[in-house]
C-alpha cells in the first residue's frame, strides 16, 4: 500500500473507526489469499469463451449486440470524464470497476437470458450497474438489485458510488448499503428466485464461495454468474467442484491481466 493509501486510510479511521476496523480483516485475507498461493490456480483460459458462452446460452452467433455495447461503455466513459473521474485499473481507490470483457459477458448474458432478478455485489463507480440497467431497459423487464459497501478505506470514494447509473435507470434499480454477509442472505429470502448474479466485491475464496452458494439456492436451471478476479483464490473452482450442474467457462480480461469466470446452472428444469 503506498503512503498517499495509508494517509487516506488514517483519515477515514478518524472519520469512521468502527467501519474502517471492520473492513480491515476482508481487506487483509484478500492479500493473504493472493500471498499464500504464490501464483494463481491453474486455470484454462477459454480464449474463445464469447463463442462458448454463446452456445452455452443458446443464443446466435456472431452476436450483433456488441456495437450496442461498444456505444454504451463510451458513454459511460464521457459521464465519468465529465465527473474528473477515469476509467480501468486503479480508478476506485485501488480498486477498478468492471473492465471491457466482463461488462461485455454481463451485457450478453442479460440481453439473451432476459433476467427477471438481477443481483450484484460490490458496485463502485457503477459500470457493471449500469451495463445492467441498460439491458433490463431494452428487454423491458427484469430488476437489479446491488449490494455494496462503499470503500471502506478511503470515505472519499462514498460520493462516487454508482455515478455511471443514470437516472433513466434508476427506476429497475435498488441499492442495498453494506456487507454481502448481511445483505445478501436476507435479499436472497426476499426475491425467491435470481437468474443472473455478478461477483465483484471482496475478492476472497471465503467471501465469494459464500456470496456463489447463497444465490445458487435460488438459482433456476439456466441461470448465470459471472464472477470477477477468480485467479487469486480458489472460492470459484471450489464451487465448481461441489456443483457439476454447473458449467463453467474461464474469460481472460482484455488487457490480460486478471480472469473471470462464468457459471451456467445446466441442471434440467
Amino acid at each position: 500500500m503506498s503512503t498517499q493509501n495509508i494517509a487516506r486510510l488514517l483519515r477515514t479511521f478518524a472519520a469512521d473507526p468502527l467501519a474502517t476496523t471492520r473492513a480491515l480483516p476482508g481487506e487483509f485475507r484478500q492479500r493473504w489469499d493472493r500471498s499464500r498461493l504464490g501464483h494463481p490456480p491453474e486455470f484454462h483460459v477459454d480464449e474463445a469463451w464469447d463463442e462458448h458462452l454463446h452456445g452455452l446460452l443458446g443464443a446466435a452467433w456472431p452476436c450483433q449486440q456488441s456495437q450496442r455495447l461498444d456505444e454504451l461503455m463510451a458513454q459511460i466513459g464521457v459521464l465519468l470524464a465529465a465527473r474528473g473521474l477515469g476509467v480501468g485499473r486503479g480508478t476506485y481507490g485501488w480498486y477498478s470497476d468492471a473492465e471491457v470483457f466482463l461488462c461485455r459477458a454481463v451485457w450478453c448474458v442479460a440481453l439473451h437470458t432476459r433476467p427477471e432478478v438481477v443481483i450484484e455485489t460490490g458496485v463502485a463507480h457503477g459500470v457493471t450497474s449500469r451495463v445492467v440497467l441498460e439491458a433490463l431497459r431494452r428487454n423491458d423487464l427484469g430488476h437489479l438489485w446491488s449490494i455494496d459497501l462503499p470503500h471502506p478505506l478511503d470515505h472519499r470514494l462514498h460520493a462516487e458510488t454508482g455515478v455511471a447509473v443514470t437516472d433513466e435507470c434508476r427506476p429497475r434499480w435498488s441499492y442495498l448499503e453494506g456487507s454481502s454477509r448481511e445483505r445478501l442472505p436476507p435479499l436472497v429470502a426476499e426475491v425467491d428466485h435470481a437468474d443472473m448474479f455478478i461477483h465483484d466485491s471482496l475478492h476472497t475464496a471465503k467471501n465469494t464461495l459464500f456470496e456463489m452458494e447463497q444465490v445458487a439456492s435460488v438459482m433456476p436451471s439456466g441461470g448465470v454468474m459471472l464472477v470477477d478476479d477468480i485467479g487469486s483464490h480458489n472460492g470459484f473452482s471450489t464451487f465448481a467442484r461441489r456443483h457439476p450442474e454447473y458449467q463453467t467457462i474461464i474469460c481472460p480480461s482484455a488487457d490480460r491481466i486478471g480472469i473471470f469466470g462464468i457459471a451456467v446452472n445446466a441442471a434440467a428444469a
